[in-house]
């Protein structure tokens, strides 16, 4: 398990994620709501329901870090991740 900093995001439909800050701060909304202190009872994203913003968390998670997006690797991930249903 990793050491480094947790922040709980509410999704709409009220499920909680809890996710590394380093994943968090790479949305400009939350990073500015980390800035503001207001993580207290966790981060809401009314807009955003559960089933999205776990998708999002997935590649944001993959991304974090030193990897270079151009790597075969991660366009392969990515490629594959994109496959969803659109509805």
């Amino acid at each position: 398990m990793s050491s480094s900093k947790m922040v709980t995001l509410k999704s709409s439909d009220g499920e909680t994620f809890d996710v590394e800050e380093s994943v968090a701060l790479q949305s400009q909304t939350i990073k500015h709501m980390i800035e503001d202190d207001c993580t207290d009872n966790g981060i809401p994203l009314p807009n955003v329901t559960s089933k999205i913003l776990a998708k999002v968390i997935e590649y944001r998670t993959k991304h974090d870090g030193d990897g270079d997006v151009k790597d075969k690797d991660f366009k392969d991930w990515d490629a594959e991740f994109v496959k969803v249903d659109q509805s």
